[in-house]
C-alpha cells in the first residue's frame, strides 16, 4: 500500500511538472513534412538523434491529449501505455 502512494506521489509529481511545461509554451515548434519524412528514414536506419527529434517536436500534440482527459474521472495510469 505504501509504495502505490509512492507511485501515485511520483506520477502526480511528474504530471505536474510536464503540465507545467505545456503551460509555458516552451514545446518546440512542428517539424514540417520534408523534415519529419527524412527523421522517420533516419530512425528506420538506427539513427538515435532523430528518433529523440521526432519525439520531442512531437510533444505539443502529447500534451493536447492529456489535456483532453485532465477533468475526467479517469485514473491517470490508464491514461499512459
Amino acid at each position: 500500500m505504501l509504495s502505490m502512494v509512492g507511485g501515485m506521489a511520483y506520477l502526480f509529481k511528474e504530471l505536474w511538472l510536464f503540465v507545467s511545461y505545456v503551460k509555458k509554451n516552451a514545446f518546440p515548434q512542428p517539424l514540417s513534412e520534408a523534415e519529419e519524412h527524412l527523421c522517420l528514414i533516419k530512425m528506420a536506419d538506427g539513427d538515435e538523434s532523430s528518433r529523440n527529434k521526432l519525439i520531442e517536436h512531437n510533444l505539443r500534440l502529447v500534451a493536447h491529449i492529456v489535456k483532453k482527459f485532465e477533468n475526467t474521472k479517469e485514473d491517470s495510469e490508464d491514461l499512459f501505455p
